[in-house]
C-alpha cells in the first residue's frame, strides 16, 4: 500500500518539478505565434483550449494501453511500479513533451519530418514507413479488439461490428478536428479518468492489500523483467505511439507554455492510470499466479470486466464494457488520422508541393484504410505482439531526435540522451529474445543487444565530440580591403 501511494505522489511531484526542469531546458516563448494561428486551415490547424487539448491528448495516447499493458505488467509484481514511475517521469513524459514541442516549433511537423531534420534523410525514410506501418497495426488492433467484444455482448456479428467501427474511423479521419474529436473526446477522456479513480478508491477495499515494493520477479512463467517488462508496459511508461499523436495537438495549442500541461501532463496522468490498474491486477486476484490464470481464461478484457464488475457492481460492469469498446476505438481513429497526415507529408517530401484541396484527405486516407481493414481479419493477439516492439523502436528514435535537437542547440541533452540509451538497450535485446523476434537464448540476446548498444553509444559520443569541436572552433573571416 505504501509503495502504491508513494508512486502516485512521485508522479505528481515529477510533473511539478521535473516537468518544469524540462520546460526550462527547452526554453518556451509565448510571444512566438503557434501553428494553430499561423497555419489555421479550419481542418487540422485551429486554436483549442489547453484543457480540452489535454483531455484529447490523454485519450489519444491512452485508450486501453495503460490498462491492458499495466494488467499484464502486474504479472511481474511490484517491480512494475518502479518502471512506471521512472519510465513516465524521465522517459515517457520527456518523450511526449519534445515530440509535441518540436512539432509546434516546426509548424506542426509530423514525427518523420522531425527525424529527418535531426537524424538525417535516410533515417527519415525508414521511420516514415515504420511509423505508417505502426499506425496501421494500431488501428487494426484497436478495431479487432473492440469488435470481438461487441460481437460477444450485442446481437451484432464480428464483421458487422468491424464495419461500424471502421465507418466511424473514416469519419473521424476525414472531418475537421473540432467536429468529432474536439467535441466528444473530452467526454471520453473524463470516462477514462472516472474509471481509474473509481478503481483506485476500490483498491482500499479489496480482500487483499496492495503489495509493497520488492525487487523479486514474480512472473508465473518466469519471463525476465529486462527487457520484457519495458515492452509489456509501454503506454503508462513510454510509448512511441505518442510521438505520432502529439503533432495532432501541437497544431491546436494557443501558446508554448501550454505544452507542459498538454504533453508532459497527459503522460503523467496516463502513468497514474497505469499504476492504478497495475495495482488492481496485483491485488484483486491475490497472487500473480491467479492473475495469470484469469488472463489465460478471459484475456485482459475479461480481467478488466471482472475487476470493474466486482468493485463497482452492475454500473462498473457496464462502464468496463463501454470502456473496453470505446477507448481503443478512440485510439484507432487518431492512429488513422496520423497515418493520413504522415502520408501527405511523405508525398510532399518527394514532390515538394503543398497538397491542398477538398478531396486531399479522402485520397490519402484510402491507402491506409484498405490495409488496416484487411489486417482486422487477423488474430488480435498476433497483431498486438508486433505493435509492442515497433512501438518502442519509434519511441527510441524520437528520444534520439530530441537529444540531437538539444545537442545542436547547445542545450542540456542528457535529459533525452540518457533515456534514449536506455531504450536502445531495451529494443536491441528484446528483438533477439522475444518469440516474435529471433527467439534466441537470453544470454545470447543480452550479448547481441550490448553490441548494438555499444555501436549506437559510440555514434552518439562522436556526435557530442563533433559538436563540441564545432562550438570551440571559431573561424575568423578577414575583413575586405
Amino acid at each position: 500500500m505504501i509503495t502504491f501511494i508513494a508512486s502516485i505522489v512521485l508522479l505528481i511531484v515529477g510533473y511539478l518539478v521535473y516537468g518544469k526542469v524540462v520546460e526550462r531546458i527547452f526554453v518556451i516563448n509565448d510571444h512566438t505565434p503557434t501553428p494553430a494561428y499561423e497555419n489555421n486551415d479550419g481542418f487540422d490547424y485551429m486554436p483549442m483550449s489547453w484543457w480540452k487539448a489535454s483531455l484529447i491528448q490523454l485519450l489519444n495516447i491512452a485508450g486501453l494501453g495503460p490498462i491492458f499493458g499495466a494488467v499484464m505488467g502486474a504479472l511481474y509484481g511490484p517491480v512494475a511500479f518502479i518502471w512506471i514511475v521512472i519510465g513516465t517521469i524521465f522517459g515517457g513524459a520527456v518523450h511526449d513533451y519534445f515530440s509535441g514541442m518540436l512539432s509546434l516549433r516546426h509548424k506542426g511537423e509530423q514525427f518523420p519530418g522531425l527525424v529527418g531534420k535531426y537524424l538525417g534523410k535516410p533515417v527519415r525514410s525508414v521511420i516514415n514507413l515504420l511509423s505508417i506501418g505502426l499506425m496501421i497495426l494500431v488501428a487494426a488492433a484497436f478495431t479487432a479488439g473492440p469488435a470481438q467484444l461487441m460481437a460477444e455482448v450485442t446481437p451484432l456479428g464480428f464483421l458487422t461490428s468491424i464495419v461500424i467501427i471502421f465507418a466511424y474511423f473514416l469519419l473521424a479521419t476525414l472531418l475537421p478536428i473540432n467536429k468529432i474529436i474536439g467535441r466528444i473526446y473530452p467526454i471520453f477522456g473524463a470516462v477514462l479518468i472516472f474509471m481509474a479513480v473509481s478503481i483506485g478508491i476500490g483498491l482500499f477495499f479489496f480482500d487483499h492489500s496492495i503489495p509493497n515494493l520488492t525487487l523479486s520477479n514474480l512472473h508465473p512463467q518466469e519471463l525476465p523483467v529486462w527487457p520484457m517488462l519495458m515492452v509489456t508496459v509501454s503506454c503508462g511508461a513510454i510509448s512511441g505511439f505518442h510521438c505520432t499523436q502529439s503533432p495532432i495537438l501541437a497544431r491546436t495549442l494557443k501558446k508554448e507554455s501550454e505544452g507542459r500541461k498538454v504533453f508532459y501532463g497527459a503522460m503523467v496522468a496516463e502513468g497514474i492510470i497505469a499504476l492504478i490498474w497495475a495495482a488492481a491486477g496485483m491485488t484483486f486476484f491475490g497472487s500473480t499466479g491467479a492473475l495469470q490464470t484469469a488472463l489465460d481464461a478471459g484475456g485482459p478484457a475479461g480481467v478488466i470486466n471482472e475487476i470493474s464488475s466486482t468493485t463497482l457492481g452492475t454500473f462498473g460492469g457496464v462502464l468496463a464494457v463501454l470502456g473496453v469498446i470505446i477507448l481503443p476505438i478512440t485510439t484507432g481513429d487518431t492512429a488513422m488520422r496520423s497515418s493520413r497526415m504522415m502520408l501527405v507529408d511523405l508525398v510532399k517530401q518527394f514532390t515538394d508541393k503543398e497538397l491542398k484541396g477538398k478531396w486531399t484527405p479522402v485520397l490519402f486516407a484510402l491507402p491506409v484504410a484498405v490495409p488496416t481493414f484487411l489486417l482486422t481479419q487477423m488474430d488480435y493477439s498476433f497483431l498486438w505482439r508486433y505493435v509492442g516492439w515497433s512501438n518502442q523502436v519509434v519511441a527510441t528514435v524520437m528520444l534520439w531526435t530530441a537529444a540531437m535537437y538539444l545537442l545542436k542547440n547547445q542545450k542540456f541533452h542528457w535529459i533525452c540522451s540518457v533515456p534514449a540509451l536506455f531504450m536502445t538497450a531495451v529494443v536491441s535485446t528484446y528483438i533477439f529474445y522475444a518469440p516474435e523476434g529471433f527467439g534466441l537464448e537470453y544470454s545470447i540476446s543480452m550479448i547481441l543487444g550490448a553490441v548494438i548498444w555499444t555501436v549506437v553509444f559510440t555514434w552518439f559520443v562522436w556526435q557530442v565530440v563533433k559538436h563540441k569541436v564545432n562550438k570551440d572552433t571559431k573561424i575568423i573571416t578577414p575583413k575586405a580591403g
